[in-house]
């Protein structure tokens, strides 16, 4: 009887240890995927970044609860790139510029998670940190929604940031080209995605871009382009992917509308996608689908093809 006992306690022990060793490997599994491809992060100056050279304030991280429900980094100096590398890279790149009104950067929301489902299309993906006003408390979502309310010092305050960002956007896109080889990246299948503030800086690239930092493609999400230069749309402007919502009451829609005719009368290439419902988010569904629709359109242009 004693040996049947200690038989049954041994299969038992043999069992629950075996059960263990499994869901320590789903649960190292589940992280991994979690902790998604990010290899390092890339700074784009290698001394004093020219225009803020005595900027030496530490970024910082701030959990907004509502309505982001997500971190935000703030008090960003150093410009620099997130990359997420695919485990199968099929030569296209993206630089994905999230937005924050220029006083912080909504990086899990339209960073980390759009990087997570696009780098699973073999795309290589830099999430792009740039230069953000500077915040003097610890609340940086509160004091940008106050310093809104004096509105002629808000635009002139996010005007000056606004082309430092602009510069930070261009040594972006000329480093993603000029490392192309590194990167596993073909140097003619470079895009930019943004959102918010980031789809402003995508939109102005779009209409203003110079040669060396030419994107291949461009997606203005959810953007404003009301205060950007706009002089005619170049004949060899890039295609343009646009998606907003028509309730979005921090970037009207007819933004995106204006942006669309601009690319429609140059006679270049343009998919605009309006949503009933989302705001300034593009959430819940079936807004929430407009990376399908951003990923079926890249398709179409081959650029979720392995390259030759």
């Amino acid at each position: 009887m004693s040996k049947i006992v200690l038989y049954l306690k041994s299969s038992l022990t043999r069992l629950i240890c075996n059960t263990m060793k499994k869901s320590l490997f789903i649960i190292l599994i589940f992280f991994s995927g979690f902790a998604s491809s990010q290899q390092r992060e890339i700074f784009l100056y290698s001394g004093p970044v020219p225009g803020s050279e005595n900027w030496n304030w530490p970024e910082k991280k701030f959990f907004v609860k509502v309505p982001l429900n997500a971190n935000v980094l703030y008090n960003i100096s150093k410009p620099s790139l997130l990359v997420f590398t695919p485990d199968t890279a099929n030569g296209t790149a993206v630089i994905i510029c999230p937005g924050g009104a220029y006083h912080v950067l909504n990086i899990e929301n339209e960073g980390i998670k759009v990087a997570n489902e696009l780098v699973k299309k073999g795309i290589t993906i830099f999430v792009f940190k740039y230069r953000l006003a500077q915040s003097v408390t610890d609340d940086p979502w509160l004091e940008m929604q106050d310093s809104r309310k004096d509105s002629l010092r808000f635009q002139a305050k996010v005007s000056e940031i606004k082309t430092m960002a602009m510069l930070d956007l261009n040594k972006a896109i000329s480093y993603v080209r000029q490392q192309s080889a590194e990167f596993n990246v073909d140097k003619n299948r470079i895009g930019v995605i943004g959102f918010s503030a980031g789809g402003a800086l995508a939109a102005n690239v779009a209409y203003n871009f110079v040669p060396e930092a030419k994107p291949d493609f461009i997606a203005p999400i959810y953007s404003v382009i009301t205060t950007i230069e706009r002089h005619g749309v170049k004949p060899d402007a890039p295609p343009l992917f646009i998606a907003a919502a028509t309730d979005d009451i921090l970037a009207p829609v007819s933004n995106s509308i204006t942006l669309y005719n601009d690319w429609l009368n140059a006679k270049r290439p343009v998919e605009l996608h309006i949503y009933s419902k989302g705001g300034h988010g593009l959430l819940g569904m079936p807004a929430e689908s407009w990376i399908r629709r951003f990923e079926e359109w890249l398709d179409g242009l081959g650029y979720l093809k392995l390259r030759q």
